[in-house]
Order: C-alpha cells, then structure tokens, then sequence
C-alpha cells in the first residue's frame, strides 16, 4: 500500500520514465541488500570453519555477485538488451569488480585523504559503490525496449 502511493506519487510528479527508474532502483536495493547478507555471512562462515580469510572473501563476494545477477535478471530489470545470457553475465561481472575498485578507491580517499576510520568510511563507500554498479548495469546491460511494468501486487506473487 505504501509502495503504490509512492509509486503513484513519482509517476504524477515525474512520468512514467521516472516510475520506471523508481522500481528498478527500489528492487535493486533489495536485491543488493541480500546479496551483501549472503556475502558477510557466508564469509564469517567459512572463516569460522578455517577457511583461510582470502579464499573465503573470493568466495563469498562471487557468490553474492552470482545472487545478485539472477535478482536483478529476475526480478530487478524487466528490460533486456537482446543478448547472449554468457555475455550479459560476463558484463555483469565486470561491472562487479569494478565496483569492487571503486569501494577501494572510495575507502583510500575517505580513510588517507579525509582521516575518517575504515568502519565510518564504509557508509559513503557503499551508497557510492552501490550507485556505480546500478547506473552502470542499468545503463550498458540491462535497458532495452520498454516493456510492461509489473504491479507491485505481481512482485509480491513473484515472491511467494
């Protein structure tokens, strides 16, 4: 109820382009969100089990990017450029590590150039990181002809 009489508020104050970009935005958030918990847990796990920290954090990041790239095919992007299902995951994935530089680049600045501590510097970080990889995703993988809008109503059966 809450999200239709945002989403009705977005379309009457800025169209239908912009209610479109409202619910892929909205739906990638989630979708990031899981795959940030699927990431952190599953790399406390496996440390905790003696897997070395290194090997864990590979694995864990590619399986939250894997997580990440079947929620946005599946229920993030409606829209999709017609292409290889390999070549728009190789996409994906490339975007991801890129992101990856950009946490990176993101934490030097915050931490060496403006003396916040690693645990501070993470919350622009992510917001940083987490616009780089929708803009960049959305944009060279995931817009194409426009297609019918799911209802919030079809999302929530989606889910069950």
């Amino acid at each position: 109820m809450i999200m239709q009489a945002l989403r009705s508020r977005v379309q009457h104050i800025f169209g239908a382009g912009a209610l479109q970009l409202f619910d892929d935005l909205w739906r990638y958030g989630i979708c990031s969100a899981l795959a940030l918990a699927l990431d952190w847990g599953l790399l406390i796990l496996l440390v905790a089990l003696g897997v070395n920290y290194l090997i864990a954090a590979a694995t864990s990041f590619t399986a939250g990017m894997l997580l990440a790239y079947f929620g946005s095919v599946r229920f993030v992007f409606r829209d999709r450029r017609s292409q290889p299902p390999l070549a728009e995951a190789l996409g994906f994935f490339i975007i991801g590590f890129l992101g990856l530089g950009v946490n990176v680049l993101l934490l030097f600045i915050f931490v060496k150039w403006m003396g916040l501590s690693a645990g501070v510097a993470k919350t622009p970080t992510v917001v940083g990181v987490f616009i780089f990889n929708f803009v960049a995703r959305r944009t060279m993988l995931f817009t194409g002809a426009l297609t019918a809008r799911p209802t919030v109503a079809e999302i929530a059966l989606d889910l069950e």
